[in-house]
């Protein structure tokens, strides 16, 4: 009878290995297995958040091209053909008679006027509207660029979150599937021990219970594992439902802390978001000086050339004019002082919002900083957590093959068991996740 069961307990683990990889890894088999590096260089390419922040880059560059173009030359042509009537004059002044004969007619007749007209000018001096105009369009496409950087940190740890996601759901399913097989191995073995009456009932029935919960929670984690491979496809650019394993490697190796006070002043110096206000709070006071380019004149080199043929009557072939224009606007004196005000405005407020991300910064630092020194403690925590619930299901195992302990003794070992393996896999993966927040509020995430 023994050798029987031995042998039927052979071909049902074999038979429960065969049904553990055709229901739970069959996908994993055939899995790409990605780095974490592999994963971020991925995502930066194919991430559509950095491409929408590129073109406000790029349309900050067209703004300094505007400006600059609209120092080169105008030029305009223009020309006409118009027919007129003849129209009733009545001179109240008679021409004289020595007139009249020599131009043959006291009023010519005119039925037709043709002419054409070019103007060219060039701006010489604006005001310093052109000077200012462009630094302050130099300072946004700067400001523009960080933001851009600052867009693609964010999309990096982003990526480090769903690959960390993607390694907790792949080992969920690992665990909860190896628990699956042991789980039904009892039943098996509870069933024959049943069967020959070294067993009650009531604990075969708690074994199956068992069995049943541990089959839900692996349906659950193969269902989050898909959903989460789903997410790393769409930020990798890879086709949906791309079988996906993280390298366990990439949750090895843990840094140092360090010391709070040292990351604030690291992101005093290299956040992106510091940086691009510091920059647009320059651009503000030079709008404020070009708001101020109203209260002096504009001049301009011009030129200009005209054409004109009335029949019967002068024909123009050639005037050609040049000169120097001044422009000068007496309302901008009582006009400007709003626009002013509101450049001043907006000056104060970027000045404001330095006040405002230095507070966000303090505290994102530091948020982060010991959520990362919880993160490395929980693992240690969590590792001694595994050995215990180890020796704890060994012992309890051994109790019960002795009958010193009950069948639910038995079971919640065997839960806690795993669900400390569990916890601990988190938690590396947590940890990494950590501290590149922690690099991220510091602004050097790599």
């Amino acid at each position: 009878m023994n050798t029987t069961f031995k042998i039927r307990r052979m071909v049902w683990v074999a038979a429960g290995a065969i049904w553990i990889a055709a229901n739970s890894h069959a996908f994993a088999q055939a899995a790409r297995t990605i780095t974490l590096e592999e994963a971020i260089e991925m995502s930066l390419k194919n991430s559509k958040q950095l491409k929408l922040s590129q073109t406000n880059v790029d349309l900050a560059g067209l703004s300094i091209r505007q400006i600059k173009e609209n120092q080169l030359p105008s030029l305009s042509i223009s020309g006409s053909y118009l027919r007129v009537n003849t129209p009733n004059i009545n001179l109240k002044v008679k021409p004289s008679t020595s007139d009249s004969t020599a131009s043959g007619s006291a009023t010519p007749e005119v039925h037709q006027v043709m002419y054409g007209m070019a103007s060219a000018s060039l701006p010489i001096f604006s005001g310093f509207r052109f000077k200012y105009g462009l630094q302050s369009a130099h300072y946004l496409e700067e400001a523009a660029k960080l933001d851009a950087e600052s867009d693609r940190d964010a999309v990096i740890q982003n990526t480090i979150a769903a690959y960390s996601n993607l390694y907790k759901a792949n080992k969920s399913v690992d665990l909860v599937a190896e628990n699956l097989l042991r789980e039904r191995q009892r039943v098996e073995e509870f069933t024959n021990r049943e069967k020959n009456g070294m067993l009650a009932r009531n604990d075969l029935m708690k074994a199956k219970l068992q069995e049943s919960n541990v089959e839900l929670t692996l349906l659950d984690a193969e269902n989050d594992l898909k959903v989460t491979t789903i997410n790393m496809d769409l930020l990798l650019g890879l086709p949906e439902n791309t079988p996906l394993m993280a390298d366990s490697a990439s949750f090895l190796t843990f840094k140092e802390e360090g010391n709070v006070g040292d990351w604030e002043q690291t992101a005093l110096t290299h956040r992106k978001d510091i940086a691009a206000n510091g920059i647009r709070q320059k651009a503000a006071n030079i709008d404020i000086k070009g708001a101020k380019a109203d209260f002096y004149p504009s001049v301009a080199l011009t030129a200009g050339y005209v054409a004109l043929n009335i029949p019967g009557v002068a024909v123009i072939p050639n005037a050609v004019n040049a000169g120097v224009g001044i422009r000068y606007d007496v309302a901008s004196l009582w006009k400007s002082g709003s626009k002013i005000a509101q450049a001043r405005t907006h000056a104060y407020q970027l000045k404001t919002d330095e006040d405002i991300l230095l507070d966000k910064l303090h505290l994102e630092v530091n948020t982060a900083f010991y959520n990362y020194v919880l993160s490395k403690r929980k693992i240690d925590v969590y590792a001694k957590a595994v050995e215990q619930a180890n020796e704890n299901y060994r012992i309890t195992k051994n109790k019960y093959d002795n009958s010193l302990v009950t069948t639910t003794e038995l079971l919640d070992a065997d839960v806690a068991q795993v669900q400390s393996k569990i916890n601990y896999e988190a938690a590396k993966a947590d940890a990494i996740v950590a501290f590149k927040r922690l690099e991220q509020t510091a602004g050097v995430i790599q």
